[in-house]
């Protein structure tokens, strides 16, 4: 089954599709969002910690000895999925403020078997 992640674990994976340090990550959420999220330096470092050790993302370090993070293909898989039920939540949203039932998007998705 797959986990539902916080926002700022999905954010935090999405800005590691590219190899980045701690600073380059908070900087490409806040880009991204164009300054409506920040995560701090306290709460991204604790997250990057339960992503190396539940095999997530990876940690290397460059020649200026700064720690660099990139994710790994279990967090890529983890990651497509957390997308996928994302989407599902738009679909859902989208079809309930129309008035409209969300039973047949919900059906119709294969989301739960995963």
């Amino acid at each position: 089954m797959n986990v539902p992640m916080t926002d700022s674990t999905y954010l935090i994976l999405l800005s590691l599709l590219e190899e980045r340090h701690g600073y380059g990550i908070m900087k490409v959420i806040e880009d991204t969002s164009t300054g409506q999220i920040k995560i701090g330096p306290a709460s991204m470092y604790t997250i990057l910690k339960k992503l190396v050790d539940s095999g997530d993302i990876s940690l290397k370090q460059d020649i200026n000895r700064k720690k660099m993070y990139v994710i790994t293909n279990l967090g890529l898989e983890k990651l497509k999925l957390e997308v996928e039920r994302r989407q599902l939540f738009a679909e859902v949203g989208e079809a309930l403020l129309k008035g409209n039932s969300a039973r047949g998007i919900i059906e119709e998705s294969d989301f739960n078997e995963k």
